[in-house]
């Protein structure tokens, strides 16, 4: 039986949180970075396992904690910190690679460092692809500038994981109330979406498999608007080839939603086959119980909950145990 995978977790590297709480800047981060009021970012590995399994998660799919996008700094900063902290998700991988497989993050506001990073997470360290901010510096993914990482990533097989960092779109309006997260993680992957899609890079990169976390933020709430404007306006229908909603099955979805009927309108939308386990663990928003609630969900179909739990994981990843960082 396929394993249940967590698609959506993070990881605050030690190569950063030693320095910083030592006093020191590391690569122009500090103590304020990363998350560290959150002591389950500090936690060692075998406590992270002992978490997942307390989870009843079979693999986790760990990511760096968004704040180590570092797009803002000068590209040749960022690209250091991503290879160590690359590096290190790929030890992790190394010491428990039946529990723990590994995305990247990159130098993305450089697309040929980008590139290379990419390049060399996927084939030296065998990561299974990358976690992406919602836009680099300001800049959505319909820019032409990023094509070249769009062509790599679709040719090396890469997942590309959306997740968002501060500021949200939401900042601009209000910065008060938690809703930069709480409202703002959800706008920004709907524009995401919006972005790939009339940008044309889900039609001129058909291998490329992109997930959106937090469920695709709204999305799936959107379609039907995004749908009635492309048919209103057909001077505005961008790089597309049919309606937005056409494009909704050419991404998947992680399941992280908090009430059982937002999940049931997702999978009604997308379908089962396009969503997947995610928790946003250790983040104090993530999904607690998250296969317990998941299986006592009450709204799914028993074959609804095995393609979340594993099917699609399966698909996307095919067995992410067996390519092992060298």
């Amino acid at each position: 039986m396929p394993s249940i995978i967590d698609v959506h977790a993070h990881v605050t590297p030690r190569c950063f949180s030693d320095v910083v709480l030592g006093g020191n800047d590391w690569h122009g981060m500090t103590s304020d970075d990363g998350e560290l009021h959150n002591p389950m970012n500090l936690w060692s590995l075998d406590q992270r396992i002992e978490a997942m399994d307390e989870d009843g998660i079979d693999v986790q799919l760990t990511s760096p904690t968004d704040v180590f996008y570092q797009y803002h700094q000068d590209p040749a900063v960022t690209a250091k910190i991503a290879a160590a902290v690359n590096d290190e998700v790929a030890e992790m991988v190394r010491a428990r690679p039946e529990r723990i497989a590994g995305l990247a993050t990159v130098p993305m506001q450089d697309t040929d460092s980008a590139v290379t990073e990419l390049t060399r997470v996927i084939g030296d360290l065998g990561l299974r692809g990358v976690m992406i901010d919602d836009h680099v510096n300001g800049v959505t993914y319909d820019d032409p500038r990023f094509d070249a990482f769009w062509e790599a990533a679709a040719e090396l097989g890469a997942l590309i994981f959306v997740h968002q960092y501060a500021p949200t779109s939401v900042e601009a309006r209000i910065d008060k109330f938690f809703f930069f997260n709480s409202i703002g993680n959800l706008v920004d992957r709907a524009i995401t979406f919006g972005a790939l899609v009339y940008g044309g890079v889900m039609d001129r990169y058909p291998e490329l498999k992109v997930c959106l976390g937090h469920a695709g933020g709204y999305t799936a709430f959107a379609l039907d608007r995004m749908d009635q404007g492309w048919r209103a306006f057909p001077s505005m229908r961008g790089a597309t080839t049919g309606p937005p909603s056409t494009y909704a099955r050419r991404f998947t979805y992680d399941a992280v939603t908090y009430e059982p009927r937002t999940l049931r309108y997702l999978v009604d939308v997308v379908g089962a086959d396009r969503v997947v386990l995610g928790t946003d663990w250790p983040a104090p928003m993530r999904v607690l119980e998250p296969v317990t609630r998941l299986t006592a969900i009450g709204v799914l179909t028993p074959d609804e909950i095995d393609s979340i739990l594993r099917g699609t994981a399966a698909m996307l990843l095919g067995d992410p145990t067996t390519r092992e960082a060298e």
